[in-house]
């Protein structure tokens, strides 16, 4: 790195030691242009400028890397509905270079696009968007030194609900995309804007926040709808000629169009065409779903014994046009004792996919039930996987408790407010 790029680190002596220790530690590990001081000090920052602890680090995102074959990911062809249905665009740069992401998250049909893409596919699409980031960072760092290797994002969380993430696999993409970021791309974001975020975000933001490392959530500006709050904000580091007129900027389509589609993609409604079928669709790539009919007066019943401790029941199905009944109930094979698990009722399955897990006892059956003995004219057509499984990863026992506290804060008629957000960022929630 050349001595102009050093000095702009603005390091003290004793952190300019660490990095030359550090640089040699890990020398085997830089393979890259990009793997210059200002990516080193990025993972030494991260970890305080503890040299081990930033090794290990960094050494565990390189495996990550090869594991999921990043360098790659540039040539991986993109599904077109992850092209089509994934919210984002880039506009310019801020005043000092750094590429400003703006997001509409209103555009983003979360149950579509996992029914028509694997939780993987939306993943690997995602971390491919931030390598080409990165890349553009780079080369805006030559020109405008290390501060354009950081990110401005703007979210806009105009018609945000929390319903539209309650889809399973949708808050486990959130959560390992949290991960991933905090894991594999520390210190690179440099101011962040949530706009017109609603009352309900507040409860949602208070879940993922503890996912998130105190670097990042000390970037965050949350904001309600008031543009007057947040577009002077805005305006202090972005210049009005690169904000889309949409949002109160300048910037338009050639044809005039203030949201800018030609640089922005802002998602949209999934097609059903475009769903995988049952039989191709899967679930944390683990179980096969099914299709069936649930005849008229009639019943589904599945039945799993369980012979070894420590294991999970999990479900998740759908019916199409119409609700079903849903319940678990078991039988102690060594006792006979008898036991409801979950108790039989009606579901929402014809507008919402309805799954859930429970831990088993060993040495018992459990039967799944499916009823339509209360439908006397009507057959349900039913999509639904049902497994026995090891315990859950983190990542799914983090979503179950996403859900509970959902419903848990539903139930009790407090969706949070934006006096949640201010009791949390007193010195930056405007409301």
């Amino acid at each position: 790195m050349s001595a102009i790029n050093q000095n702009s680190l603005n390091l003290k002596d004793d952190e300019k030691i660490k990095l030359e220790k550090f640089r040699e530690a890990v020398t085997d590990l830089l393979y890259l242009p990009e793997h210059d001081d200002i990516f080193l000090v990025r993972w030494l920052r991260a970890r305080q400028w503890n040299l081990e602890n930033a090794e290990k680090m960094l050494c565990e995102s390189m495996k990550f890397r090869q594991k999921n074959k990043v360098d790659e990911l540039q040539s991986w062809d993109v599904p077109e509905v992850l092209l089509n249905g994934i919210p984002y665009g880039t506009t310019g740069c801020d005043k000092e270079g750094s590429i400003v992401i703006i997001i509409p998250f209103k555009g983003t049909d979360a149950y579509g696009l996992f029914h028509a893409s694997s939780k993987q596919e939306v993943i690997k699409y995602i971390l491919r968007l931030a390598e080409d980031f990165m890349n553009k960072a780079y080369e805006q760092s030559k020109i405008h030194g290390p501060e354009a290797r950081k990110f401005v994002a703007i979210f806009d969380m105009d018609g945000f609900t929390l319903r539209q993430y309650l889809y399973k696999p949708a808050i486990e993409a959130i959560i390992e995309l949290i991960q991933i970021y905090t894991n594999n791309f520390p210190e690179i974001l440099k101011f962040c804007y949530v706009i017109n975020a609603p009352t309900i975000f507040s409860f949602f933001f208070n879940i993922v926040k503890q996912f998130l490392d105190e670097y990042t959530l000390s970037k965050i500006n949350l904001y309600n709808s008031n543009q007057s709050k947040w577009l002077p904000a805005i305006f202090e580091r972005i210049d009005p000629s690169v904000l889309p007129k949409y949002y109160g900027g300048e910037m338009t389509d050639p044809d005039g169009n203030p949201k800018c589609l030609k640089k922005i993609c802002w998602g949209g409604k999934v097609p059903q065409e475009l769903y995988r079928s049952g039989e191709e669709t899967t679930y944390n790539n683990a179980s096969t779903y099914k299709n069936t009919i649930v005849k008229k007066g009639s019943k589904l019943k599945l039945n799993f014994d369980v012979t070894e401790s420590d294991m999970i029941l999990k479900w998740d199905f759908t019916t199409e046009s119409h609700d079903i009944k849903f319940g678990i109930l078991a039988v102690n094979l060594t006792t006979g004792e008898k036991f409801s698990e979950v108790d039989l009722k009606r579901t929402t399955s014809h507008e919402t996919e309805e799954s859930g897990c429970i831990s088993c006892q060993k040495n018992c059956r459990y039967t799944v039930v499916f009823d339509n003995s209360y439908s006397y004219f009507k057959s349900k057509k039913l999509t639904y996987s049902v497994v026995i499984t090891k315990p859950l990863d983190e990542n799914e026992e983090n979503a179950n408790q996403f859900e509970e506290q959902v419903e848990e804060n539903e139930s009790n008629g407090t969706n949070g407010s934006n006096g949640d957000l201010e009791a949390e960022f007193s010195n930056k929630v405007i409301v």
